[in-house]
């Protein structure tokens, strides 16, 4: 069975103005994306600047949105790292705290052979047993996990249940799911290839645009489960161009400006991330009107 199957958000830390976490914001906002039908909470991935976080911050901040979410939709734990043992930490720390399943991002700066990811990632899972989402975004990592690779750790290592696809080669998506005979919980990584994605047997995404738009994104991602494929696909056009400003700097620089602007008050970013340049925001705020969210 799936960790969860619809509309994941990849859900921002707020931080306060000294850049310390701001757990009031974030009780606050976990509230409003489950009141906006989110699917799953994925907390402390790259749009939560985990990159940035002590890794007693780091556990802190799992722990709080796996109390205050109280089992009421799936929590699903950002704990990869480029060093395996403290990717094992940390996933074991999430395990025993109750989450859901674990988002476990390929090692980054080390750039591991395909070989060293199996190994790996067959480490973290089998010391945290829990289900567990390969993530594959090698434009940040500078490395990418392969099709056969993925269809090996799906099919020998009990835990690892998923891949969240981020690459944007949809043709990889697509031998991903030829190899594993579609027996994988596939995920968009990307806001704008979730139907694409849903149309090779995908069943949900990992969103930025949620944090933002979190009924919209449940809902066209349901409206394709329920055969309603053209307003689906109409849906994620209408989508591209907020899509596009909410990623026309590094993430996530545009969504907390996003959420700032819609008053949710999610405070700045840890350096080295900077805010968002006044060009840039003027951008993302016109697709933001012309969508109806601001």
């Amino acid at each position: 069975m799936a960790i969860f199957k619809g509309a994941g958000v990849a859900l921002v830390t707020p931080m306060k103005e000294n850049l310390e976490v701001d757990y009031d914001k974030l009780d606050e906002i976990l509230e409003e994306q489950i009141a906006g039908k989110t699917d799953a909470i994925i907390i402390c991935g790259t749009t939560g600047e985990s990159a940035t976080m002590t890794e007693k911050e780091h556990v802190d901040v799992i722990k709080f949105a796996i109390e205050r979410v109280n089992h009421r939709i799936p929590v699903i734990a950002g704990t990869g790292s480029n060093c395996t043992r403290t990717a094992i930490e940390l996933s074991v720390e999430a395990a025993e705290a109750g989450a859901d399943g674990l988002l476990l991002v390929t090692p980054y700066y080390n750039k591991a052979t395909q070989n060293g990811l199996i190994a790996h990632y067959t480490q973290v899972a089998e010391a945290a047993k829990i289900p567990s989402i390969l993530y594959n975004v090698p434009s940040r990592t500078g490395c990418a996990i392969q099709p056969q690779t993925v269809a090996k750790l799906v099919k020998d290592v009990e835990y690892i249940v998923g891949v969240k696809e981020a690459s944007g080669n949809i043709s990889n998506v697509a031998k991903i799911m030829h190899l594993c005979d579609g027996k994988i919980d596939l995920y968009s990584g990307n806001d704008d290839q979730i139907v694409p994605l849903l149309s090779l047997g995908g069943i949900g995404v990992i969103s930025v645009l949620s944090n933002v738009a979190p009924t919209y994104v449940h809902d066209m991602i349901y409206e394709f489960f329920d055969g309603n494929v053209e307003k689906s696909c109409r849906m994620q056009l209408d989508a591209i161009p907020l899509v596009d400003a909410l990623f026309c700097e590094v993430n996530p620089i545009p969504v907390k400006a996003a959420m700032n602007m819609q008053g949710k008050g999610v405070g700045s970013l840890r350096g080295p991330l900077t805010e968002m340049e006044p060009q840039n925001k003027e951008v993302l705020r016109k697709a933001m009107m012309e969508f109806g969210i601001l």
